[in-house]
């Protein structure tokens, strides 16, 4: 299992420093999410600052924009990083699209395997300098000439990871992605029962199997050699799970643990302004199902034991190298 590292980034003066930390340190991934800064930009600057470490967008908001400018900029990540960059793409939810960023929603599950789909067919027209001809239900593509086509890129296509939650988005990765973000907000048995069967109902529609495809593993991680450090990320944990648990998308998770209730008090206290309250109602066994908290030690064993046959990867905070060596070592010889 490989060990990423994902970064909420307050200003692009930071991406350069916080990339090449992260490949000195040892990482294998280095993933920019999209809150403050342009997640695209985040990349370039990182992309400028590093030399092995791959690269991605963790995730890029597909429907804040459209096929033609998501492929042109991952087209040109990919060959100015050499190869290392990684399209990493998530739907949001109706209101962030419809109210922040001012675009359509509808049917998110469709509309997203036809962007990736519109986004595929751009990079196959550079590739082989024919006529673009994308006709879909949500997307058009049919006009480019010379002065727009960039041309193969020497290092093919980067390839594309979806985030998704729900089965029908996860359907969506199994078809036409080549990996998956499984959610933070999600457990092993919901990755087991709902997340795996979902994907492998994509993938044979596809006519594939799952074979090179990238599963990142879910929950919420915490590493921590102290009480103290301990105390801080359970609250942070606590917080997360409350703030993921409002979202009614998200409530079929809870759901399948019988906690459909708790989605419901939590949705309810957001709608009255109460977010600082959301952390009061997990649990401790809420807290358990969703993340993994102690030493390197113990977060590699648990992350071995809950997703070792499944996931290829998963994604951690920043730990320092003596640490993330103490966690990859745990998952790679779990005792």
């Amino acid at each position: 299992m490989q060990i990423d590292s994902l970064h909420y980034l307050t200003s692009l003066r930071d991406a350069g420093e916080r990339a090449s930390t992260a490949e000195r340190d040892g990482y294998d991934t280095w993933w920019a999410t999209e809150v403050k800064p342009d997640v695209f930009l985040a990349n370039a600057v990182a992309a400028g600052e590093t030399e092995r470490i791959r690269l991605g967008t963790g995730i890029a908001v597909a429907f804040a924009r459209n096929p033609m400018t998501v492929a042109v900029q991952a087209n040109d990540l990919h060959l100015y990083s050499e190869g290392r960059f990684v399209l990493g793409l998530g739907s949001q939810i109706k209101p962030h699209i419809t109210k922040r960023f001012s675009m359509p929603w509808s049917a998110p599950a469709r509309r997203m395997r036809e962007f990736i789909l519109a986004v595929r067919a751009i990079w196959s027209t550079w590739e082989t300098g024919s006529r673009p001809d994308f006709r879909g239900e949500f997307y058009t593509h049919t006009l480019t000439n010379p002065m727009f086509d960039p041309g193969p890129n020497p290092h093919g296509n980067p390839p594309v990871h979806l985030a998704a939650v729900g089965p029908l988005m996860t359907e969506v990765a199994g078809e036409v992605a080549d990996g998956m973000f499984a959610h933070g907000f999600s457990t092993e048995r919901y990755l087991r029962e709902v997340t795996l069967p979902a994907l492998r109902r994509g993938a044979e529609k596809a006519g594939r199997d799952l074979d090179g495809f990238e599963l990142n593993a879910p929950g919420f991680v915490v590493v921590a050699d102290s009480d103290e450090e301990r105390e801080q990320g359970l609250a942070v944990v606590r917080q997360q799970i409350g703030f993921y648990g409002s979202t009614p998308a998200y409530r079929g998770v809870l759901a399948l643990h019988g906690w459909g209730a708790l989605g419901d008090e939590l949705n309810t206290l957001t709608k009255r302004g109460g977010w600082d309250e959301l952390a009061g109602l997990i649990d401790d066994e809420v807290v358990e199902a969703f993340s993994v908290i102690g030493t390197p030690e113990e977060v590699g064993r648990t992350l071995h034991a809950r997703y070792g046959d499944v996931a290829t990867r998963v994604t951690v905070p920043d730990l320092g190298p003596e640490r993330r060596a103490r966690l990859a070592a745990a998952l790679t010889r779990p005792r």
